[in-house]
């Protein structure tokens, strides 16, 4: 990578340093802020004994909002997809009305 940037991220605990491309570098930095606050709330929230077990339920977390996102975006797709049809049957039978 003849343009990349190294950073570090700490999250838990822990430093991981990366080398990226610089326009990943705001998203990659603003997703370890909310991994940290989501520990954060586990571990207010929540009796945890080890990090690890935060780390799983942070991952389920975030996992879970991405398929969902995905469910929601086919059902947004379908309710449209209806609608046009319905749209398109309305102007068929108008226009048939028309030249009839």
């Amino acid at each position: 990578m003849s343009d990349s940037l190294k950073i570090k991220l700490s999250i838990a605990d822990r430093v991981y340093p990366l080398t990226i491309h610089p326009s990943r570098e705001e998203g990659l930095r603003n997703a370890a802020k909310l991994i940290e606050e989501m520990i954060r709330k586990f571990e207010q929230n929540y009796a945890v004994r080890d990090k690890q077990d935060v780390l799983a339920m942070c991952a389920l977390q975030f996992a879970a909002q991405v398929e969902q996102e995905k469910i929601d975006s086919s059902l947004n797709h379908s309710v449209t997809h209806e609608r046009i049809n319905a749209l398109n049957d309305l102007i068929e039978e108008q226009l048939s009305e028309t030249f009839l």
